[in-house]
């Protein structure tokens, strides 16, 4: 025997065998690498066959309806394509995290990203008629069954959740509030961003902005119940970063006025005998951003002129680094003895 001779090529594998595999929706192209000829395959999809259709070029490996996790799957697999072949879907064995497709160019936004997110106020992925899919704004490709394509200038990086390539929530939010004409439920989904730690205010509201939402009257009015929620989660993180790291208590919600003199400024925690002041940073990133960012600062630069040290926190970093900003104060509070005493200012409640 020659132990040199070449092995041959195995043949294409039973068609009952793909049936049984892990993956139970895969392309036509895909199913054509396996060996599946244009015969087989109409053959299997023909009415009543074992295989069915579900999305151009997309084929379900079984007759009954898909589950939640095999639509997603279909919807990624119409819209992904692989880099340097456009229109043609990912390849078997390109893989992503935990051992599932990798989408290029392709990622699951709107209320079907919420509710992978955990959001409760979606509906649950079964009863959704389509999902939304993001891709590049250069795509040719248009919605079709259960895939609504919503096209983007650039694409956000996506997050994996259960493996599935997902819009960060505020990119999904700005999605699904595009298609909400529903105050009450633009409130909802808004309120549930900021109360269940999804993220931030401005982030949200910066999607909003870009995708030119904030003058629509169901969000103008969302909006601002969201600023005025995030506000006050943001102070009682302020006052429990106080209390779990040791800090001395300050004076609360403080307005400061130099004896007989102008107003110098609001400020969310002040320590008067250290002269430390903490100002969070709540505002809604809009194009007139760049006045009130003006205004922060000129208030910083006055406090600072009479000797009053500011600490300018962000609600993300209260919320992601606490301990971190706790250090930052406790490090202004110890070196008050060493900076000249500051002027006396009159502390007012605001």
């Amino acid at each position: 025997m020659n132990h040199n001779a070449p092995v041959p090529p195995a043949g294409p594998r039973p068609l009952h065998h793909l049936a049984a595999g892990r993956r139970r929706v895969l392309t036509i192209a895909q199913l054509r690498t396996y060996g599946v000829t244009t015969a087989e395959l109409n053959e299997q999809c023909r009415a009543g066959g074992a295989w069915q259709q579900v999305l151009p070029g997309v084929v379900l490996l079984h007759p009954g309806p898909p589950t939640s996790e095999e639509r997603l799957h279909a919807v990624l697999l119409y819209a992904a394509r692989e880099s340097g072949a456009p229109g043609v879907p990912v390849q078997p064995g390109a893989e992503g995290p935990h051992g599932t497709p990798a989408y290029r160019e392709a990622m699951i936004t709107g209320r079907a990203a919420l509710t992978l997110h955990g959001f409760s106020s979606t509906p649950p992925l079964l009863s959704l008629e389509t999902i939304d899919v993001l891709v590049p704004r250069l795509r040719r490709l248009r919605s079709t069954g259960c895939a609504h394509v919503i096209r983007t200038p650039a694409l956000p990086t996506a997050q994996h959740v259960t493996g599935l390539p997902v819009a960060p929530v505020p990119r999904a939010l700005a999605d699904t509030v595009a298609e909400l004409p529903d105050a009450d439920a633009v409130r909802r989904l808004l309120t549930e961003a900021v109360r269940g730690g999804h993220c931030e205010p401005a982030s949200v509201v910066r999607e909003l902005n870009q995708a030119k939402l904030l003058s629509r009257s169901p969000v103008m009015d969302a909006v601002e119940l969201l600023l005025a929620e995030g506000r006050a989660i943001a102070e009682g993180r302020l006052h429990r970063m106080v209390r779990e790291h040791g800090l001395p208590d300050p004076v609360w919600n403080v307005d400061l006025r130099l004896p007989g003199g102008p107003h110098l400024g609001g400020l969310d925690a002040y320590w008067p005998e250290q002269a430390v002041a903490v100002e969070v940073d709540t505002r809604a990133p809009r194009q007139e951003e760049d006045d009130l960012w003006s205004e922060y600062a000129r208030k910083r630069e006055v406090l600072e002129r009479l000797g009053i040290t500011v600490v300018h926190i962000t609600p993300k970093k209260l919320r992601d680094a606490m301990e971190q900003q706790a250090t930052v104060v406790r490090t202004a509070l110890m070196a008050a003895g060493d900076r000249d005493p500051a002027a006396y200012v009159v502390v007012l409640p605001r």
